[in-house]
């Protein structure tokens, strides 16, 4: 970057009165240095990344914490080198103090250590968003900057004193926001930080301790919210941090996350995991919808997860009946109280099939010690004793039938398909409902209700090759351990310590401890499973669109936050299986407490004539729904037509619109499933469509979308999707 040889600002000439130095003139010396600063920042973490990639790796935790470093000096190089000077949201002249505060999306000073931005997520930044008339917060006045192509083509002064700014050719309070929100859309969500509004920031802000639900209408912000807040959290509260887990943002659909997938790097937040529940599990990928809305409800229970354990505990019961083992060491009597003793090794919790190598050790102690056999005496290792345990095949099948490897899958496909297994393992379900959910061809045709009882047995019974790759990596160990051992022996035989005189005998006894030998072992060399990122545990998640979510799919999530400490963003009324609890009824019954409520109840987003349609719509099935009051006009009524001027609606809004994006919503076997795609227009249903937003909005043969509640949601979500303009199409 070259330091500021040219004006900071661009403004327009109809803007030529904001130009006024007397206005801008200390902005374009703190730019300046915000310019110099950024260079050497640049340089600086450039120098210190090529020296980190450049120095050894190390050696286990030294090489983790290396890595850290290099990914977090990479995202910090990457911001920088995106923003430039637009890296400053704005600025803050305080009531008492003259000299201006500037705001930024990452805090910087220059290399007297004087601060030129502060990070947005700062207590000290909390008034650039949070201050309003009614609470300045000590501020005299707030402006806000409006960037393209790395210069201000625009700023809004507001003013909390009556003596604020000299001169009113910049004043234009909330001018910055209603202009953001009247601007084209894009593939992907716009940058608003530096708009956010003081209901959303009080929000973003709030401690993370319990789960707090946040509750609004669409256009509000939720996402908004939801994406500020992860950035935030994770900035702020030491809790959460990546050693200690982390942050999960959950959002409702693919679509979703390829929109806002720029919002968390443009805060300067890279190590917050995000994905869909669909991504927790391996099968979710091609899981079909469930068609029987019946067994969709059967499935949706927290019971049904709940079944899992049992399910599981079925093949934990120790063998009845003694045997006679053989070993090298000759034959040893195993009792049905010495199976029930090793049974009971493993804790509360253990995965199933990982506790088989904990039975297997707990068995072979209680067989040595019949044997009154000692290691140190007798010279029999444990592990040799063991190994020999393994070769009885009697035994290896009697523990393998009583305690089986087990895949998810199979484990869950036979409940499907074993009705007698299924009423055991959920005898609250009648024999109708069983029936119901019995499935002879294709058990494992996995469908989305399916995703929920997977999970649940995956991490109840483990990686089955947990145990073989231990044995592998523990065998590693040793191999390399002894090679240590050699090379050690040579330094020691060719420098010829011994006779170094009795200074050395510490040196030498050093050289040949274990300590130091193990210390030696590359253990990132070793053989190791590839991890899962999204297994959790997480100190923090944060969930999208939760009103979805049935009790079964919220277990998915329990069981990836032990804390309980979550951020649940919805609507109620946008549920599309209804939602007639309040969301504490909702949480506390799948096992969620300190539950905390805030409201949005400002729409941002959708123009007043596209509400002044949408709320009667969601009213007539839902009439406690929580619809919000827009706060600008889009100047465009909602225009009624045909289907078959589909092409023709499009084509006039392209011509006469060079930026934006467009929607057609339908159902998919409907006139809007044989739409195909183009540039800046896209095709997708009414629930694929949530959490996004387009300046124009197509819904084809809406009535279509289905009848009661379901249709009814469908319908509003759809409509409310529109910034500026919605048309509705039908073929009637």
């Amino acid at each position: 970057m070259n330091p500021v040889t040219t004006s900071a600002f661009g403004l327009p000439e109809r803007l030529s009165a904001k130009a006024d130095p007397s206005l801008i003139g200390g902005d374009e010396r703190h730019f300046a240095a915000i310019a110099q600063s950024l260079d050497e920042a640049i340089a600086e973490l450039s120098d210190r990344l090529a020296e980190l990639r450049g120095a050894p790796g190390g050696l286990g935790r030294e090489a983790m914490e290396r890595d850290a470093e290099i990914h977090r000096l990479t995202a910090r190089l990457r911001t920088l080198r995106r923003f430039g000077l637009d890296l400053c949201l704005g600025r803050v002249v305080g009531a008492d103090d003259p000299e201006p505060l500037y705001v930024g999306r990452l805090g910087l000073t220059d290399g007297e250590g004087r601060r030129l931005l502060i990070d947005w997520r700062s207590p000290a930044a909390e008034p650039f968003f949070a201050a309003t008339h009614a609470n300045p917060m000590g501020l005299a006045g707030r402006r806000r900057y409006r960037w393209a192509g790395g210069r201000v083509n625009d700023y809004w002064d507001e003013v909390f004193t009556t003596d604020g700014f000299e001169g009113h050719a910049a004043l234009d309070d909330q001018s910055a926001f209603i202009a953001a929100l009247g601007g084209s859309r894009s593939a992907r969500m716009r940058d608003v930080l530096g708009t956010l509004q003081a209901d959303q920031d009080a929000i973003i802000r709030a401690g993370s301790r319990g789960a707090l639900v946040v509750d609004g209408g669409p256009g509000t912000g939720k996402t908004v919210v939801a994406l500020h807040r992860s950035a935030y959290l994770l900035y702020s509260d030491p809790r959460l941090g990546h050693r200690r887990g982390g942050v999960l943002f959950v959002g409702p659909h693919e679509p979703y996350l390829g929109y806002v997938a720029d919002v968390l790097p443009s805060l300067g937040e890279e190590g917050v995991q995000t994905c869909t529940l669909r991504d927790l599990v391996a099968e979710g990928a091609s899981a079909a919808p469930e068609s029987d809305p019946e067994v969709a409800r059967l499935k949706s229970s927290a019971d049904m997860v709940r079944a899992i354990e049992k399910a599981v505990a079925f093949y934990e019961e120790p063998p009845a009946e003694g045997m006679t083992v053989s070993t090298a060491w000759g034959d040893v009597r195993v009792s049905p109280d010495d199976w029930a003793e090793a049974f009971g090794a493993p804790g509360p919790g253990s995965p199933h099939n990982e506790a088989r190598e904990q039975i297997w050790e707990e068995l072979a102690t209680i067989l040595m010690d019949k044997q009154g056999m000692d290691e140190e005496e007798d010279g029999i290792s444990h592990a040799a004793f063991l190994r020999s345990l393994r070769q009885d095949a009697e035994l290896v099948t009697a523990f393998n039938r009583a305690w089986p490897l087990l895949e998810p899958a199979d484990l869950v496909s036979d409940l499907w398909t074993v009705p007698a297994y299924l009423r055991m393992c959920a005898p609250w379900l009648g024999r109708d409902e069983v029936a119901k959910l019995r499935r002879e061809a294709a058990p494992q045709a996995w469908t989305v209700s399916d995703l929920p009882l997977l999970d649940a047995a995956r991490q109840r019974l483990g990686d089955p090759g947990a145990a073989r790759r231990r044995r592998r990596h523990d065998a590693a160990v040793a191999a390399e351990r002894e090679r240590m051992s050699r090379v050690i022996e040579e330094i020691v035989s060719v420098a010829d310590i011994d006779s170094a005189g009795d200074d050395s005998e510490g040196a030498v006894r050093m050289l040949r401890g274990r300590d130091l030998q193990d210390s030696l072992i590359d253990e990132g060399a070793l053989p190791t499973a590839a991890p899962d990122r999204l297994a959790g545990p997480f100190a923090h998640v944060v969930v999208d669109e939760a009103q979805e979510l049935t009790d079964a799919e919220w277990q998915m999530l329990l069981l990836r936050c032990p804390s309980r400490s979550f951020t649940i963003v919805g609507d109620r009324a946008q549920a599309r299986q209804g939602f007639t609890e309040s969301w504490t009824e909702r949480l506390e019954r799948v096992g969620i407490d300190r539950i905390e409520l805030a409201s949005l109840s400002i729409n941002y987003r959708t123009p007043r004539e596209v509400m002044a349609e949408a709320e009667p719509v969601i009213r007539a099935a839902l009439p406690d729904a929580n619809v919000p009051v827009s706060i600008r006009s889009g100047g465009v009524p909602v225009v009624h037509g045909c289907v078959c001027d589909l092409d023709d609606v499009l084509d006039t809004w392209l011509a006469g619109h060079e930026a934006g994006t467009a929607c057609v919503i339908g159902s998919p076997g409907g006139a809007a499933g044989a739409f195909r795609e183009r540039p800046r227009v896209r095709s997708l249903t009414p629930e694929l469509s949530k959490g996004l937003e387009f300046d124009l909005v197509v819904l084809v043969d809406p009535e279509e979308f289905g009848e009661g509640a379901p249709g009814a949601v469908d319908r509003y979500v759809a409509m409310t999707r529109a910034t500026r303009q919605l048309v509705v199409l039908t073929s009637s």
